[in-house]
């Protein structure tokens, strides 16, 4: 996690549009190769030869995917970053470039959007990108940012949702459920402030589940990896809503069905351990809640001694005939009908069974 200090407030109106943009870009330069031009034109240019270009954008939006009660600005800048950069990866293509634009209102000084962007380059310095352009504007609704990621590869390499086949192992990155029932521990100590604003947050022993909320990674090392042990997934994912809905997707792109094994999915023991707490069951918080931003993909079976094993992978089920259906094999080994809780829903009330 990243330490944090005390900020001046400067107005926004002190500095304009033009001067704020000048202010917070001019530590910005360029790295890469394929960025012609960054920002300080009409528009950025990029030069990628062979290469097929891969594009994805998000929308982060204050009250609807953070709160800034308990999401510091520079974690905010750093996740609006690799949530994006997350989706490059899960086509087996490599960021290269991001585009940023901020709306926000006249209560943030210009140091504090001066620190979330120093979030943002810190993202993009870990994973090699360039800032490349945006644009900013006034809000009357919050901090609304957008973000879009630009990548490359070589066509054969590009990973589509699409693309698996009967019996392919499916196959989780890391842990998962730990982003959400960080999300808890945040809002249960947001709800004590409210009552008591002298009460200091009680954090201790929820660590990983918190920066799993605040500050998570985009999964660049598992493309990589699958790379040394030559195997390129048949389709693959990121995990944004929850372990359940990305399968579904994949079943629908892929046209079959799948056999999700509950005992498999995993699960770090701070998830175990906070979801008792909450009478949460982990499990419905692994497949439902979301911004976990593991990889999911399929493999073909020939590829089982390779995956099996691996401490950054998991075989957490295969894939089955569309007839079949997508089906979680409970721990008594009932077949359970897979379906994804609507994530606005889910927001709305805690998953308790």
């Amino acid at each position: 996690m990243f330490q944090y200090k005390e900020i001046q407030r400067t107005p926004l109106e002190k500095l304009g549009k033009l001067g704020l943009i000048k202010y917070l870009t001019q530590c910005i330069s360029v790295t890469h190769h394929t960025t012609v031009k960054g920002i300080g034109d009409d528009a950025a240019v990029m030069r990628f030869a062979n290469k097929q270009v891969v594009v994805s954008t998000d929308m982060l939006l204050e009250g609807i995917h953070f709160n800034l009660a308990y999401t510091p600005l520079i974690h905010l800048g750093y996740k609006a970053i690799t949530i994006n950069l997350s989706d490059i990866y899960a086509m087996n293509a490599t960021p290269n470039q991001i585009i940023v634009s901020v709306a926000v209102s006249n209560r943030f000084p210009v140091e504090a959007l001066k620190t979330f962007y120093e979030g943002m380059m810190r993202a993009c310095k870990n994973y090699n990108v360039d800032l490349v352009g945006g644009d900013t504007s006034s809000s009357n609704t919050g901090l609304v940012i957008s973000v879009t990621a630009i990548g490359q590869a070589d066509e054969k390499d590009i990973v589509y949702r699409k693309g698996a086949q009967v019996n392919d192992l499916l196959v989780v990155s890391g842990d998962l459920g730990g982003a959400y029932l960080g999300l808890q521990v945040l809002e249960r100590e947001n709800e004590v402030f409210k009552v008591n604003p002298n009460m200091q947050p009680d954090l201790v022993g929820y660590e990983y589940l918190i920066e799993r909320q605040l500050k998570p990674e985009a999964r660049k090392d598992i493309p990589e990896l699958l790379k040394e042990l030559g195997i390129k997934p048949s389709a693959m994912i990121d995990i944004s809503n929850g372990l359940a809905s990305e399968i579904l997707h994949l079943c629908d792109q892929s046209q079959l069905g799948c056999r999700l094994f509950e005992e498999k999915i995993p699960l770090d023991p701070q998830v175990l351990t906070t979801a008792e707490m909450f009478r949460i069951n982990p499990i419905i918080a692994a497949l439902n809640g979301g911004e976990d931003y593991e990889l999911l993909f399929t493999v073909p079976l020939a590829y089982h001694e390779q995956i099996k094993g691996h401490r950054q992978l998991s075989l957490i089920g295969h894939m089955t005939t569309k007839e079949k259906g997508a089906q979680l094999v409970s721990q008594s080994d009932s077949l359970i009908p897979l379906t994804a809780q609507d994530w606005d829903t889910f927001l709305k009330k805690n998953p308790t069974s």
